[in-house]
């Protein structure tokens, strides 16, 4: 077998599948799936395996992670939060189904904990996970025009949506939205990966601290 082939078509492809099975078993296995697809890079670009993802050194820059990133996630979750949820949430006639994050409401030793379990799993596996591989993955199999980003864009936006079906149908809808805007920043910021892990790990840090304090 061709050993390019094998790195570059055949690696992803597996690794994708591998993905798909974890999830289909398990919803919360995205650490899991983040270090597969780590493997993955790793083995089809070798040194330049984070690079591939969008981690890239000359994007590392204090006002953008430390200033524009919590400004713009927190901007983002405060228009989840008033307009996208009661807009979504009125056309479906379904409630968000927040109940899995009840026990954290004045529990400041388990919000401290899941404060550093969502950055690891959300704000950097998920960007690992849906923009920084399989948004890439896409655009090497399938180009990048603008018929491929849209697709690119909608396809990852559903599954982004799908995989938090413990929030029921509105959050499915609400998060795949988020998924597809989080896509679109990727793009736009040409692949600044750093960008996208730090405005989501704000964005959801913003939402924990309403959970803290019961405003959700």
């Amino acid at each position: 077998m061709n050993k390019t082939f094998f790195t570059t078509k055949l690696i992803p492809v597996i690794a994708v599948i591998l993905c798909c099975i974890l999830y289909l078993s398990r919803y919360d296995q995205i650490i899991i799936a983040a270090l597969i697809l780590l493997l993955a890079s790793a083995i089809e670009y070798k040194k330049d395996c984070f690079k591939s993802l969008g981690f890239q050194r000359k994007r590392i820059n204090a006002k953008s992670l430390l200033v524009t990133a919590p400004l713009f996630g927190t901007a983002l979750f405060l228009f989840y939060y008033y307009i996208m949820v009661p807009g979504v949430t009125h056309l479906t006639g379904q409630p968000m189904d927040f109940s899995a994050f009840e026990t954290y409401t004045g529990n400041l030793p388990a919000t401290m904990i899941l404060l550093v379990f969502i950055w690891i799993s959300a704000a950097f596996g998920e960007e690992i996970v849906f923009r920084g591989y399989l948004m890439r993955q896409f655009t090497k199999f399938f180009g990048s025009s603008k018929i491929s980003l849209v697709v690119n864009i909608l396809i990852f936006g559903f599954i982004f949506g799908w995989i938090h079906a413990y929030q029921g149908i509105s959050g499915q809808i609400i998060t795949g939205i988020l998924g597809m805007l989080y896509a679109m920043i990727f793009h736009i910021r040409k692949d600044d990966l750093w960008f996208n892990v730090a405005a989501h790990g704000f964005f959801d840090t913003t939402a924990l601290v309403f959970i803290y304090y019961g405003w959700s």
